[in-house]
């Protein structure tokens, strides 16, 4: 018996799908914000702890490496449990570990945390992605997954802001129990009011995608019964999975860059001091909203009418996003910065809105939770890279050089996603009705 909590389906007051989204909606945004309030005090943690930027980057990506290698693991688990206990069950270890983050004592000690952290994560995105699935069919998955979406930008928003105003007053240890408790108790909360859904129970109504191209994927019989490797095996046989996988790698190693060294490329040039420079930081993110928004709702009819609409939606949300991200890095004066920062927030959020939508439409209802956790593996190993990566070009050629050089990678990526669109409007001989 793979899920041994009993599963209902759908309450029948329609509200409840949204509430959902809403409950998780406040658990995505401690996800985020537990991470980025560390970035955001990085000029009091380089002081105390005698840290370059390579340490720095060094920090973000010990995160980034458990996250990345654990969630094949967890997206298993993921298809074979309740979600409805994983999911409190998660945000309360890695607020856990958040709160001991404000209680460390030496770089060692923080870089063991916030690999830790990383394992407790890893479960949320494979275990939510799910339930959002099971409880919103094709015509309302974008826009449910883009609403929750907005969580990442709120809570990257609030990560900074808090680190640095929070950690300017009270000193960066603060934040860090604050956050950490907060999440303690919304994980009680949440176990006892989040329902568990019946697997695949919001699948009828299917727009053009829906289970066009799942028969790529290959698997026989019941998927839940299938071995991890199985599973894994199955999903980079379906070709368009594939290359969604791909254009997640470039997606996120210009974000997770960003996430880490957004705060002190302002900070170092336009001298706005710790709290300063992360609330100008907060416009990147927070511009995201209304382009997740959009990006959902324009998906969710783009589905409609082609079986790679999504696809098509979060090609346009890189192709856009590039010039913005060199414009960020070379602004000549702060004003330059924001509308610059507000360009890359809007078509980030377009992208972002459909990275699990469209993988959904490619692969089994059995298999999402482990689709999902490949999609944070390969795309969190692109992430791993880019703290380290541009920490060490910017001790060699300089911070703003380093970031500009990411915005080659999302147009890398936006080819690659209009290749993948088109592959998934070709009929396939194993497409189901």
């Amino acid at each position: 018996m793979h899920h041994p909590e009993p599963t209902r389906d759908v309450p029948p007051r329609a509200a409840y799908p949204w509430v959902v989204v809403g409950l998780l909606w406040m658990c995505g945004f401690l996800n985020y914000a537990d991470r980025q309030a560390l970035s955001a005090v990085f000029p009091r943690l380089s002081a105390e702890f005698h840290l370059t930027d390579a340490h720095l980057g060094t920090l973000s990506s010990a995160f980034m490496l458990l996250y990345a290698s654990t969630s094949p693991l967890t997206g298993h688990a993921v298809d074979r449990l309740s979600r409805r206990v994983l999911i409190p069950a998660g945000l309360a270890f890695w607020s856990l570990i958040c709160a001991g983050t404000g209680m460390a004592r030496s770089f060692f000690q923080l870089v063991f945390l916030r690999a830790a952290e990383g394992l407790g994560e890893s479960f949320y995105f494979p275990a939510s992605m799910s339930v959002l699935a099971d409880y919103h069919g094709p015509e309302t998955r974008s826009r449910a997954m883009s609403i929750h979406q907005t969580s990442v930008y709120i809570g990257t928003a609030g990560g900074w802001a808090l680190g640095g105003g929070l950690g300017a007053i009270a000193g960066w240890r603060a934040p860090f129990l604050g956050l950490g408790i907060a999440g303690l108790v919304y994980a009680g909360f949440l176990a006892v009011v989040l329902i568990e859904p019946r697997r695949g129970g919001a699948k009828s109504g299917a727009a053009k995608g829906e289970g066009s191209l799942e028969g790529e994927v290959g698997i026989g019989g019941d998927s839940a019964q299938s071995s991890l490797l199985d599973k894994v095996a199955a999903i980079f046989r379906n070709r368009v999975a594939a290359m969604l996988l791909l254009v997640f790698i470039g997606a996120n190693f210009v974000a997770a860059g960003f996430l880490t060294w957004l705060p002190s490329l302002v900070g170092r040039g336009f001298d706005l001091g710790l709290a300063g420079s992360a609330v100008a930081s907060t416009v990147w993110p927070l511009s995201s909203v209304p382009g997740a928004v959009f990006g959902g709702w324009l998906a969710d009819r783009a589905a409609r009418r082609f079986r790679g609409g999504r696809i098509l939606v979060q090609a346009l949300g890189l192709l856009l996003a590039a010039p913005f991200v060199l414009l960020i890095a070379w602004a000549p004066s702060v004003l330059v910065l924001e509308v610059a920062l507000l360009g890359a927030g809007l078509c980030k959020g377009i992208y972002d809105a459909n990275i699990f939508a469209s993988v959904y439409d490619v692969v089994r209802v059995e298999d999402r939770g482990m689709a999902a956790g490949l999609m944070n593996t390969v795309g969190w190993s692109g992430g791993f890279l880019a703290p380290i990566a541009l920490g060490f070009a910017s001790e060699r050629y300089g911070l703003p050089s380093a970031i500009a050089s990411s915005s080659v990678v999302y147009l890398l990526a936006a080819v690659l996603a209009i290749a993948a669109a088109r592959v998934a409007e070709r009929p396939s001989p194993k497409a189901t009705a």
